[in-house]
């Protein structure tokens, strides 16, 4: 199979190449047959493992029960040392091993070894075949056995534009059984060239269509598997960057629960000492009950959201880690609605395949309708066979004995009802092939002018926000400079107000960042190296993924 896994290979650095990807996969290595065991494998009875209400246990726990130290243990639990987890490394992990990006590099090298087994149907092909009979009959109770060995041994080679061509060499042996005599023995051998081509029905690039269909499709596989690293990129990077917003969100609940302590703290004083009236007291335990409710919950999700992006990039799900913050400033791009829509329309990937896929269909209506056509064929056949007077022909063939033929035959086309229909079918589905065409072009203008609305939008978003968190530490820090005039609900207020301004500010900070890679994805001009970094283009100054 190291040939075979080669000539893929070829093929997909070719179509790579073409492509100006930066990614060529290679062939998945490997025999499959890792489980031997046949007898399960076709085994028609299957064992279910479902125990009955009797078998399952299920043990009641303690009301009373520590259950915020029980979840923070299970929160806390690791069984491997904690791996350090940046934005570069995600994407490098799961451009390499995510089950995502594995099933689609092998749908890019099925493609491939599909083009190869098209392309094999118009090499040069040998064939040996070889027949042993007995044979016997009978004359007045008196039956002669023969044995007869037939064996052809040849090579065919058909044509892309339709036909064949063999040239074999017929070795034929007989021995009579019942005698045994030597003389019983006969043998004679004939070397054939013969070819047969059609001229109207199945003449033409309709002969090759498996063919061209195959290098075509390895072509759209190629720009799809690009296109999935870079909607991956995309993706991945949208994750890590939600995971680092819940962690902010998790730090400013703690903050807060911080403030929250000491207000219960300084109104515990003041009720003391009765400058405040002691429900005051319950106001800000209940609200630091709460911020502890909500921490809690917060946590949660984050750790299954963790879970999830670990699996996602192909990670083991017991593999601890820690995310680490990350810096990917892209600037906001200035570009207009037009602009936009313009290069997603000559840049986008998929709308390329669309668009090619509208002339498969065309040529498939041409295909059908040669399909029509009356038969109209040419065939020739020239035989050397050795000398028929000779019981032992061996190789000495006789000029003298050649013998050819050539026709021409003609198939009138009294019957082609079913093959009219599939005429009216493929001018059907060329129809409807325009039509998503025209569709998929549509939906890539407007997801190029949301792209370019989305990023704007999210900068508005952030601007107002920060605003807003600014206005709110304002409001708390004029508070905190006056304290005795300021009763506790007000602070409580405040602090909610704070937490809330500070969750939208990072929500709008990570908006932000997600549309500017969706503007680059939604118009084609997203690219991602080999390492699963994204790859500058003009004019785009990055800085580092760190």
């Amino acid at each position: 199979m190291g040939g075979i896994d080669r000539r893929v290979d070829k093929v997909l650095a070719e179509r790579s190449n073409e492509l100006g990807a930066f990614v060529t996969p290679t062939t998945i290595r490997g025999s499959g047959d890792a489980e031997t065991d046949q007898r399960r494998q076709a085994a028609k009875t299957i064992a279910t493992e479902n125990p009955s209400p009797e078998d399952l246990e299920y043990t009641p726990a303690d009301e009373a029960r520590d259950a915020q130290a029980r979840l923070d243990g299970y929160l806390a639990e690791q069984t491997t040392e904690a791996m350090e987890l940046s934005l570069a490394e995600a994407l490098r992990i799961s451009q390499s091993q995510s089950r995502e990006f594995l099933s689609a590099q092998e749908d890019y090298v099925l493609a491939a070894i599909t083009l190869l087994i098209q392309r094999h149907r118009f090499d040069p092909r040998l064939f040996n075949t070889t027949t042993v009979e007995v044979g016997g009959a009978g004359d007045e109770g008196q039956f002669t056995s023969v044995l007869s060995i037939l064996n052809e041994l040849g090579v065919t080679k058909q044509f892309e534009r339709g036909g064949q061509v063999a040239a074999s060499w017929i070795l034929n042996a007989s021995e009579d059984l019942r005698t045994g005599a030597t003389d019983r023995y006969t043998q004679s051998s004939e070397i054939v060239l013969s070819g047969n081509f059609p001229l109207l029905r199945g003449a033409g690039t309709v002969a090759s269509e498996g063919l061209i269909q195959a290098e075509r499709n390895v072509v759209y596989a190629a720009r799809t598997f690009e296109r999935f690293r870079r909607q991956l990129f995309v993706s991945i990077a949208s994750d890590y960057i939600r995971l680092l917003q819940q962690l902010a969100s998790i730090q400013n609940q703690e903050r807060r629960i911080e403030s929250l302590e000491l207000l219960l703290a300084e109104t515990q004083a003041k009720a003391d000492a009765g400058q405040v009236r002691g429900f005051e007291i319950s106001i800000a335990e209940s609200d630091l009950l709460q911020a502890q409710a909500s921490l809690a919950g917060l946590r949660d999700s984050y750790r299954f959201s963790e879970d999830r992006f670990k699996i996602r990039i192909g990670l083991p799900v017991d593999q601890a880690v820690h995310v680490s913050p990350m810096q990917l400033m892209l600037p906001d791009p200035d570009i207009g609605l037009d602009e936009a829509m313009r290069r997603a329309l000559e840049f986008r990937l998929d709308l390329q395949n669309s668009r090619d896929r509208v002339l498969d269909a065309r040529r498939a209506v041409s295909n059908a309708r040669n399909d029509i056509l009356p038969d109209l064929d040419v065939n020739a056949r020239v035989g050397l066979p050795t000398d028929p007077d000779e019981d032992e022909g061996r190789l000495g063939f006789d000029p003298d004995e050649l013998s050819y033929s050539a026709g021409i035959m003609l198939d009138l086309p009294l019957d082609r009802l079913e093959e009219k229909l599939r005429v009216r079918q493929s001018v059907i589905q060329l129809e409807q092939q325009i039509r998503g065409y025209e569709q998929d072009r549509d939906n890539v203008v407007i997801d190029s002018r949301s792209a370019v609305r989305g990023v704007e939008l999210a900068r508005l978003q952030l601007t107002l926000a920060e605003r807003q968190v600014e206005t709110n530490l304002r409001r708390q820090r004029g508070q905190e400079l006056d304290p005795d005039n300021v009763t506790p609900q007000e602070r409580v207020d405040t602090q909610n107000a704070l937490l809330s301004a500070q969750n939208a500010r990072d929500q709008a900070e990570a908006d932000l960042r997600v549309s500017i890679l969706n503007y680059l994805l939604n118009t084609g001009q997203m690219r991602v190296t080999e390492t699963g970094a994204i790859s500058p283009i003009g004019g785009l100054d990055l800085m580092p993924v760190e």
